[in-house]
């Protein structure tokens, strides 16, 4: 059980790691290309949700996330009985919903810092990476808890 908040803590020390070298080493608005044209490491300020969606939204995000937390922290206990992904994918929400809250609530805004430069894609961050993959992975066990049951029933039927 212990596992999935080191793996949350993990996640989040990565986060604020690399938001701290950003902020440390980078100018606001620089980029330094990693592939030109393809990828690029860059210094931006979000006052909004993952991929710069509703700016300026800080006071609702606080909140929104406060209940997320409270919520993934009281049912990862169940979900580690299950022996599924689940609690993976939930540690990994876990830990880049703290990233990002860390930031909201202490600077009123998230450093982001990963420039995809192919399909106008918005910057992020490690925080942001980890949330995206958590929950792929929920969603995943989701499917397969479905298609399971719908196996049954029609053994059943």
């Amino acid at each position: 059980m212990f596992r999935y908040y080191l793996i949350a803590l993990c996640v989040m020390i990565a986060d604020h790691a690399s938001k701290w070298l950003v902020s440390i080493y980078m100018k606001i608005g620089q980029e330094i290309p990693l592939i030109p044209g393809v990828l690029g490491l860059a210094s931006i300020r979000n006052r909004g949700a993952a991929f710069g969606i509703l700016q300026g939204q800080t006071t609702f995000f606080i909140i929104a996330t406060t209940v997320v937390l409270i919520g993934i922290v009281l049912y990862l206990p169940y979900a580690h009985r299950e022996k599924t992904i689940l609690p993976y994918g939930l540690a990994l929400i876990l830990g880049g919903a703290l990233g990002n809250y860390i930031d909201r609530v202490f600077k009123g805004e998230v450093v982001d810092m990963i420039n995809i430069h192919f399909f106008n894609f918005p910057v992020f961050n490690v925080a942001d990476s980890f949330l995206c993959i958590g929950v792929m992975i929920v969603l995943l066990q989701s499917w397969r808890e479905a298609r399971h049951k719908d196996i049954k029933l029609r053994k059943i039927g």
